[in-house]
């Protein structure tokens, strides 16, 4: 049995290397991560920034993750250093979740 297991492992790992598919598993798993991340992302250009209330108002697309249509709203940010980055005006790229019944924004770039 110990024979036969290490037969196996061993002409799994030579088909891996021989074939290079263990480097296309990575590079192919970062292609999705990268575009996974820029799905989650909605275009948006920022009409107010509220620091005293640690909110921001946005003229945004279709928010998918959250089956949104597009619109102007104001949101919470998940972290408030966030509203430094952006001034009203400025277009935008954004994530927004759900949280604890608010719309949160959790992440903003400037579109490019």
């Amino acid at each position: 049995m110990l024979i036969l297991t290490a037969i196996l492992v061993s002409t799994s790992t030579a088909y891996a290397t021989s074939h290079g598919s263990a480097p296309m598993i990575k590079d192919d798993a970062k292609k999705e991560i990268s575009v996974a991340a820029s799905v989650d992302m909605t275009e948006g250009e920022i009409r107010k920034v509220d620091m005293s209330t640690k909110k921001i108002t946005i003229k945004h697309g279709e928010i998918k993750n959250l089956d949104m249509p597009g619109m102007t709203m104001v949101f919470q940010v998940k972290d408030p250093a966030l509203l430094e980055q952006v001034k009203a005006g400025d277009k935008v790229r954004f994530k927004a979740e759900k949280t604890g019944g608010a719309i949160v924004v959790t992440d903003i770039q400037s579109a490019k």
